[in-house]
Formats: C-alpha cells, sequence, structure tokens
C-alpha cells in the first residue's frame, strides 16, 4: 500500500477516534446533568427539612442545611399514631403487591398460550379497561354496597389488578420463553402449573421484579382511596395522616409560636415529611435496580 494512503487512513482512523471519544464524553456529561437535575430537588427538600423555620422563611436554604435540627422529623414521628399509620401502609402494600403479582401472573401466562382458544378477544377485554373507568362516585357507591368502606380491603382489592402491568407481563413472557421450552416441557409430562413454577417465571425474574416495584411504588404513594374510603383513624395511610399533619400544622401556626420547640413554618414539615415517606422506596430501591433496569428493557422489545 502506498505510504499516502497509509497516511490518509491513519488519519481518518484518528479523526475517527477523536469524534467518538468527543461523543461519548458529551453523552456522559448529559447523563450527569440530566442525573443532577433528577437530585437536586430532593437534596434541596432534605436541607429544608433539617433547617430552622428561620432560615426557611428567609428562602436562605438551598442545598446545605441551615441552622441543623431534627424538629421538623421529631414532630412527624413524634405523633403516637404515625408509627401506626406507618405500619398500616407497609402491611397493605406488601399485600397489594403479592395480590398483584398473582393475578397478573395468572392472567398474562395463558394469553401467551396459542393453545388458548380467544386469547385474542379476552386480550382486547383487558385493553378496553385501559381507556375507560367508572368513576370516583360508582367506585364509593360499589365500596359502599359491598361493606368495605373503613377496612382494609378497600385499599387492597379495587387497584390490585392493572392491565397495564399485564401486557408488560405477557410481553415479557412471549420475548423471554420459547415456545420450544413448553413443548419439551409437556411432552415431559409436566402440567400448565409445573411449567409456570419452574420454567415460565424463573426466567422472568426480571419483570417480575419491575412489576413488584410497579405495585409497591403505586400503593405506597396512592393518597386518594384512603381519603374516600377511610375514616377510621387507626386505618389512614401514611399519606393520609401525613396530609393531615400537614393541614393541623398549617392551622396551628398561631399556638405553635408561643413553644420553642415546635416548628412552625409548613414547608419544613412538608418537606420532612415528603422525606419521611420517600425514604423506604428509596432504601427497597437499589435491591432491584438490576432487575429494574432489564425488566424495562425487556418490556420494551416487543409491543
Amino acid at each position: 500500500m502506498p505510504s499516502n494512503q497509509k497516511k490518509i487512513k491513519h488519519s481518518f482512523y484518528t479523526k475517527s477516534k477523536i469524534v467518538d471519544r468527543a461523543a461519548d464524553i458529551f453523552i456522559y456529561f448529559t447523563i450527569a446533568f440530566l442525573a443532577i437535575l433528577c437530585v437536586l430537588p430532593f437534596v434541596h427538600v432534605l436541607a429544608k427539612s433539617l433547617s430552622s423555620d428561620a432560615k426557611v422563611t428567609s428562602q436562605l436554604v438551598y442545598l446545605i442545611p441551615k441552622d441543623f435540627n431534627l424538629r421538623a422529623y421529631r414532630s412527624v414521628i413524634g405523633d403516637p399514631s404515625m408509627i401506626l399509620s406507618l405500619w398500616q401502609t407497609v402491611k397493605v402494600t406488601v399485600i397489594f403487591t403479592a395480590l398483584g403479582m398473582f393475578l397478573t401472573i395468572c392472567a398474562a401466562y395463558p394469553l401467551t398460550r396459542k393453545r388458548l382458544k380467544g386469547r385474542n378477544i379476552i386480550s382486547v377485554f383487558f385493553i378496553i379497561t385501559l381507556y375507560f373507568s367508572g368513576g370516583i362516585i360508582p367506585d364509593y357507591l360499589l365500596m359502599h354496597r359491598l361493606g368495605l368502606l373503613n377496612k382494609t380491603a378497600s385499599l387492597i382489592l379495587p387497584l390490585a389488578f392493572s392491565a397495564y402491568n399485564m401486557i408488560i407481563m405477557k410481553t415479557s413472557i412471549q420475548t423471554t420463553v420459547p415456545d420450544s421450552l413448553e413443548e419439551s416441557a409437556l411432552l415431559d409430562g409436566a402440567n400448565d402449573i409445573r411449567i409456570l413454577v419452574q420454567i415460565v417465571l424463573p426466567l422472568c425474574k426480571p419483570i417480575l421484579a419491575t412489576l413488584c416495584l410497579f405495585y409497591a411504588v403505586g400503593r405506597w404513594n396512592a393518597y386518594q382511596d384512603s381519603v374516600f374510603y377511610i375514616t377510621r383513624q387507626p386505618l389512614y395511610l401514611l399519606q393520609h395522616k401525613l396530609n393531615l399533619l400537614i393541614q393541623t400544622t398549617n392551622t396551628t401556626l398561631t399556638a405553635a409560636e408561643a413553644q420553642p420547640d415546635t416548628v412552625t413554618n409548613p414547608e419544613v414539615i412538608k418537606s420532612a415529611c415528603i422525606i419521611f415517606a420517600t425514604l423506604p422506596i428509596v432504601i427497597v430501591y437499589p435491591f432491584v435496580q438490576k432487575y429494574f433496569v432489564k425488566g424495562v428493557m425487556i418490556g420494551a422489545v416487543k409491543g
């Protein structure tokens, strides 16, 4: 090869390498910038929850706490009913997630089997529920007639099944589990339950972890049904209880100003409530993060 061609090839390779490196740097910088934008609001809220009322009122708190103190958290945790609401929320979330996953698996797996007659029509009925709903008033009347008001079941049963999550699970099974595996298992004498438990579910761990997180976060953050269906304080969920605490703080500022150890700024209480309600999910998320990423990618491969 002539020397001029070698130089041209080497120059082109060097320029291509420089462009690739510049593109990588740009991508890394963009991702880091977006990550910082997502984290900064949380850091700001955390800083306000750990600052004094005067500094927050003067708008001097940004990312670092001013006059560090834990009075807001003492006000949140000091309420005897707060721990009860926390336990009630954990209990409802665990039962809700387990029941939701059971129903989702039982609905998604049969719809992936070609030997199920009418599975396309059944899938359409599930999809219709994504576009139409009964509304708040019919839901309340239904809960009333079923005698579920002021009962934990009213916080679990109505939202225990998600057609959206079922479609994700169905797509994941179709993408991950080939039909040949089922055919081989059937030839070996395995029934549908054994195929599901021993073959399908072990191959779908990423999507199972993803949907568990969807159900758990959705139930943990849900607030409206607790307000509508629950009037007994021992059954209040955490989000409902925190909202009542914020309202109480807003209406008792004058009386609280006379007590030096009482938080009088609603913004401080709101920030502490946000951190208190978010922290459990933030702690759980790292343990399922790798499965969550895989599950989201699997669900996006095939529609």
